[in-house]
């Protein structure tokens, strides 16, 4: 069997199991007999696996890989232009039959026993396992249909590998010591203050902020801070750092401290650790592709937001050791793979890409730096303008691609990743702004998404691929336990390090391969082997 279609039961352990070209039978133990068929390494297709692979995950079984139809159909809808549209099952089948679609639900519900689509009560009155199996074939023309169909069957199959990581490193959890988690909270905030009470240090610095305007001033309260400047004769736009910073007057440092460390106690603080860290573990909820150029998003936890200062409290178990790993300068690494731009492209053959640009330009590192930034992102302030100009004097074919990536999103015309990745399309107000003499700014600042969304939508493709490969290829017991971006953190046996971090430098070495095939571009992975995560930087 290649592959198998499986619905979750609304209720118990059992469900249906489909081969494909074979009849639908009920099992009742569902993940027992998945177990058994899981040697052959059939593709399990599902609804959505957000729903699914948790309960797969506690029964204590891991899937070699799978088809998620609720990540490929939002792929899907965004290449043919509708972006947005809901992409469950019950969704997809009603857009196939005509029928009223369901609208789109955000996640599991907790204690949910789940099914395939949103509930019973929205989706289509058919059996799932007919849902799923119509909805598959659907996809499957679909993406036999794109222009580059094997290229777009990579992205679903990242994409559903990703699925599958999602939900293993929120199962497994990253090493987060709640006790030195707790004294560096005390340390810097003083104890745990009752509910609804500052921290002592929080209080000190608000007396501080107040007694430097002469009068009782909320710092938590951006209206009172810029009345309270206003009435000492300053005038700021903003409470923001960086405004507050250029400011003159005794109450900004004890002002700029306390908003530091306020963040810290509202987003990583007590509460924030009984929430998500149990068994010393961080267990956050990862949303894959939930940022429009593929990029991860979190619905719970902020892994993605992880201050400096915390990683002092992610510690590898007694015996074990984190491989830390990040893609070297990934992005501009990409751009010179898709441009296919010879200078570029040896270039980025190096460890570091910016100094041997700066041998190219015959100039400085930074300023190498200034020019490729500039040109996947737009800038053109300070030194930028003239940098591009060698930009595109040295390296035509790499300015071209995101000039051209650019030019494509000031007309309101959609882009795409190397694999396939659409953009949103423009807003209707967008488009009839563009059409006024005032409609210049929103263009140019359209094309600048675009121009950056090609570069970092295949670099997020090329993030998935590399873990992709890496998740089938870690000796166990080693494991995935974090991911931002264009790192990775590997928790395993101590005497495992080396080999893991050899593993992932070939899994790097392959996800170029996947996208680009024959290439001079190098990704490097630059890895630490540490047993806390503040060791690696």
């Amino acid at each position: 069997m290649r592959v198998g279609r499986v619905e979750v039961a609304a209720e118990g352990a059992g469900g249906s199991i489909t081969a494909v070209g074979g009849e639908t039978r009920w099992v009742d133990d569902l993940v027992g007999v998945m177990r058994e068929l899981e040697g052959e390494r059939p593709r399990w297709v599902w609804g959505d696996g957000r729903e699914f692979y948790p309960g797969v995950l506690k029964a204590d079984l891991r899937v070699s890989r799978c088809h998620d139809l609720f990540l490929t159909e939002g792929l899907l809808l965004a290449a043919e232009g509708r972006f947005g549209e809901p992409r469950s099952v019950g969704a997809a089948y009603a857009r196939l039959h005509g029928l009223p679609v369901p609208g789109e639900r955000a996640g599991p519900v907790a204690g949910d026993q789940g099914t395939l689509f949103e509930t019973a009560s929205e989706a289509p009155p058919v059996p799932a396992a007919e849902m799923v199996a119509e909805v598959h074939a659907d996809q499957l023309r679909r993406i036999a249909a794109r222009e580059d169909p094997a290229r777009f069957g990579l992205l679903v199959a990242a994409e559903s590998a990703g699925g599958l990581i999602a939900a293993e490193m929120s199962h497994d959890g990253m090493p987060w010591r709640r006790d030195a988690h707790d004294a560096l909270l005390t340390e810097l905030l003083g104890p745990r203050p009752a509910h609804g009470m500052r921290p002592a240090r929080l209080q000190h610095l608000a007396d501080e902020v107040s007694a430097a305007f002469g009068r009782q001033v909320n710092p938590d309260s951006p209206q009172q801070i810029v009345k309270a400047f206003k009435t000492a004769g300053v005038t700021v736009p903003s409470t923001r750092s960086h405004v507050l910073k250029q400011v003159e007057h005794p109450a900004v440092a004890p002002l700029l401290a306390y908003k530091e460390l306020a963040r810290l106690f509202s987003f990583h603080g007590w509460v924030w650790a009984d929430q998500w860290v149990h068994g010393d573990r961080f267990r956050p909820e990862y949303v894959v592709g939930g940022v429009v150029s593929g990029r991860w998003a979190t619905s719970g936890g902020g892994a993605l937001q992880i201050p400096k200062i915390m990683r002092r409290v992610v510690v590898a178990d007694e015996g074990w050791s984190l491989v830390v790993a990040d893609a070297a300068q990934l992005e501009p690494r990409v751009l010179a793979a898709m441009a296919g731009d010879r200078g570029l492209a040896h270039a980025a053959g190096e460890i570091d890409l910016y100094s041997a640009l700066a041998q190219s330009f015959g100039g400085a590192r930074d300023d190498a730096k200034l020019a490729m930034l500039s040109a996947m992102y737009g800038g053109t302030s300070g030194d930028a303008s003239k940098l591009l100009a060698l930009m595109r004097e040295r390296f035509p074919r790499a300015y071209g691609f995101v000039e051209a990536a650019a030019k494509a999103g000031e007309d309101g015309k959609l882009v795409r990743s190397w694999l396939g990745r659409t953009s949103p399309p423009p807003s209707d107000s967008w488009r009839e702004l563009v059409s006024t003499p005032e409609g210049t700014r929103a263009a140019r600042d359209r094309g600048r998404f675009t121009r950056n969304f090609v570069v970092q939508a295949t670099a997020a493709e090329w993030a998935l691929a590399m873990m992709a490969v890496l998740r089938t290829r870690l000796p166990a017991p080693a494991h995935l336990v974090f991911f931002q971006h264009d790192e990775i953190i590997v928790h395993c046996p101590a005497p495992l390090g080396p080999e893991v971090a050899a593993v992932v430098h070939d899994a790097a070495v392959e996800a170029t391969h996947l996208l680009f095939g024959s290439t001079p571009v190098r990704i490097p992975m630059e890895t630490a082997i540490v047993s806390c995560y503040a060791d690696a930087k």
